[in-house]
């Protein structure tokens, strides 16, 4: 005790200055456990929270302008003032009817002949109406083997000249599953994630047993068949005005390896006059990846802030368009450490979104073209006339507020975040194509994340390749509405003779035109 009383100054000042550096040493103590603190909590919500932004309204509420707070109090209104809640659709209750495009078999149940007879007089009653209910049942996928009969002709006089009736085409040469089987399995991994140990685990159910590598084998085979298809639909991608893009990482076996490495799976959708969507694998993230995706098209590219594609916007041909969910979910990750200045920033992007919802409230059939070029002018104005007027009083909001933080707190790595890349942020104002957020991208992205929990990895880089071609599939069916199974189905039957300069006609939006009955719409 001695000992550490004689190392305590004995002057004011000197006791003025250590205390002065032990408050500065426990502030910044503290800032350091706020950002660990902030890092945890990121770190549980990615594993374990919600995957929704939903902010409180009451939350809001507390940042509305004084001026507003003040009428909203004011003593001379006798009434509380109207509380208005904004319009939404609600499914109705009930039964759905059923699909009138599925088989309906009759089953009569009638009376016996003693139950027919009157209780009264004991005279037969007579029939005066039905009633009748449907019932849905299911009746389990079936296998069948189709045995291809060539007969073989030849000249019984000469014994020569033998002709043989030629064999039919085939998905796989040599390869005994039909399209209906191979279709079955791709549609099963690549849109409804089941592995193929499962897939061989159903099969055997049906008694029919089949090695996860066979079918393996045929998930590449197809994919080489189906590559040409696919190259059409990236050219038709790249045709359009606004692309969006997003990534997502895959395992990858490596036999050179004692684990797995990582791989990269790109997606990239085209704009309303070009519905498709394709992937693309890389064994890595780097920036040659998109660079060479990327290399032919002109236009606005809708995606993160990932550096790989500045080059690209250096070119001048291809134009930055960002991600306001992104920015916004910075500021919502920071609300936990920093929730006044968080909430006002929040409040900010929340009426950027109100403005979008807006544009939306115009009715008109986006399926025509007239209809679309009319709703993108419309948005346009309305971004013009309320979305930049929000814009500036943030960037003078957050040009203020960076002054008075910390550079390293959440709230000022978010900031400097959107104001160093401004442009890119305010760009989907100029033109009412544009979208405020890449979500297309990442919705389109979510069936590999979803199978990446269920097959866990692919097993080379060519197996990565072959799932981005069945993925693209996928996608372009999903967004032309169209059934896979039959889809898939009908193109393996018939790609292989099937000439290569009308290879569009099985695009799935012209397949559709031929086969409406393969429509599926979504839910909306």
């Amino acid at each position: 005790m001695n000992q550490k009383r004689s190392s305590l100054p004995n002057d004011v000042q000197s006791c003025h200055d250590m205390i002065h550096q032990l408050g500065e040493t426990v502030g910044e103590q503290q800032r350091e456990v706020e950002q660990l603190k902030h890092f945890i909590d990121r770190l549980l919500r990615q594993r374990f929270g919600a995957r929704s932004e939903k902010i409180a309204p009451n939350q809001m509420s507390l940042f509305d302008e004084p001026e507003a707070a003040e009428e909203a109090t004011d003593p001379e209104d006798d009434e509380p003032p109207p509380t208005t809640v904004s319009a939404h659709h609600r499914r109705g209750g009930g039964r759905n009817k059923l699909p009138d495009h599925l088989p309906r078999e009759r089953v009569e149940h009638d009376l016996t002949e003693s139950e027919k007879r009157c209780p009264c007089c004991d005279q037969t009653r007579q029939r005066i109406g039905e009633v009748s209910h449907e019932q849905l049942e299911f009746i389990p996928a079936s296998l069948k083997v189709i045995e291809h009969v060539r007969f073989k002709y030849a000249c019984r006089k000469c014994e020569e000249h033998v002709a043989l009736a030629p064999a039919p085409v085939q998905p796989i040469a040599k390869g005994f599953a039909g399209p209906g089987l191979l279709s079955t399995i791709l549609v099963g991994k690549y849109s409804d994630h089941l592995p193929l140990y499962r897939h061989e685990s159903i099969l055997s159910r049906n008694g029919v047993q089949l090695s996860r590598s066979t079918m393996s084998r045929w998930v590449l085979e197809t994919a080489e068949l189906l590559q040409p298809l696919t190259d059409l639909i990236k050219n038709r991608v790249l045709q359009s005005h606004v692309v969006h893009t997003d990534d997502t990482t895959i395992p990858v076996q490596d036999q050179r390896l004692s684990r797995t490495r990582t791989g990269r799976f790109w997606v990239y959708c085209g704009d309303a006059a070009h519905p498709y969507s394709v992937y693309d694998f890389t064994p890595n993230r780097e920036r040659a990846g998109p660079q060479a995706f990327l290399k032919h098209f002109r236009g606005y590219l809708q995606a993160d802030a990932y550096a790989g594609y500045e080059e690209l916007y250096r070119s001048g041909r291809i134009h930055q368009v960002l991600c306001w969910a992104h920015a916004r979910r910075k500021f919502y990750d920071a609300r936990t450490v920093q929730p006044e200045a968080a909430h006002r920033a929040l409040l900010f992007i929340q009426q950027l979104y109100a403005i979008e919802r807006e544009a939306g409230e115009l009715k008109l059939d986006l399926s025509q073209p007239a209809d679309c070029e009319r709703w993108w002018q419309h948005r346009r104005q309305l971004r013009q006339d309320k979305a930049l007027p929000v814009l500036e009083q943030f960037r003078a909001w957050l040009t203020e507020t960076s002054r008075v933080l910390l550079p390293k707190s959440p709230v000022a790595g978010a900031i400097q975040y959107l104001l160093s890349r401004w442009s890119g942020f305010t760009r989907y104002c100029t033109e009412g194509i544009l979208s405020i957020d890449n979500n297309l991208a990442e919705r389109t992205l979510r069936p590999c994340a979803i199978g990446r929990k269920n097959y866990l990895f692919v097993g080379s880089d060519r197996g990565g390749e072959a799932a981005a071609v069945h993925y693209s599939l996928m996608a372009s069916c999903k967004a032309n509405e169209v059934e896979p199974f039959a889809y898939l189905r009908d193109v393996l039957a018939q790609i292989t003779d099937h000439a290569a300069d009308r290879l569009e006609e099985l695009l799935p939006d012209q397949w559709l035109k031929h086969h409406p009955e393969a429509h599926r719409p979504r839910r909306r």
